[in-house]
């Protein structure tokens, strides 16, 4: 896609962060954590700390975001390792280049924060996602779910290991 950059999200930011999620979650509902019902009722507060204190990118065609995708450290895991999660790229935008945009703006931010890996969820019913992954890096790790959201919907974990890691180095 030509015209296409890639900016991470500063808290000036935040309002088009916002309405970039409520698009994505308008757009795919059963992909992400949330609902538009519940984020819609956040107050400007919650959206100020979540630029504030993630790592998210916002892809831009011209001025119109066209992707997004987050860093997300979680408390439970090693200090390591991170997960891409929130990643959506606009109907008329997939299949242009503007996934990989992002996912390789998140993966050089993580490799330059010194993590050993960065993991996602991919729900069974989504193969065009995991073959996305698989093309940028990332392996299915044999762990599997079921979406907390969705009840019988299954999710398997994939991951990407930086800085030349593999297995064996773990």
């Amino acid at each position: 896609m030509s015209d296409l950059t890639i900016r991470k999200v500063l808290p000036e930011h935040w309002q088009v962060h916002r309405a970039v999620r409520f698009a994505m979650l308008l757009d795919q509902p059963r992909a992400y954590g949330s609902t538009f019902a519940r984020e819609i009722a956040f107050d400007d507060q919650v959206w100020h700390d979540r630029v504030r204190e993630g790592a998210a990118w916002l892809a831009l065609h011209g001025d119109l975001p066209v992707g997004t995708v987050t860093l997300w450290s979680v408390p439970d895991r090693p200090a390591d390792e991170a997960c891409l999660v929130a990643m959506w790229v606009a109907a008329h935008a997939r299949g242009t280049g503007v996934a990989d945009g992002l996912v390789e703006a998140l993966v050089a931010h993580a490799t330059g924060l010194g993590l050993r890996r960065v993991t996602l969820d991919v729900a069974d019913e989504n193969p065009r996602a995991a073959a996305f992954y698989a093309r940028v890096g990332f392996v299915r790790t044999g762990r599997t779910g079921e979406l907390p959201h969705y009840p019988g919907v299954g999710e398997f974990e994939m991951e990407h290991l930086l800085r030349g890691r593999t297995d064996a180095s773990r």
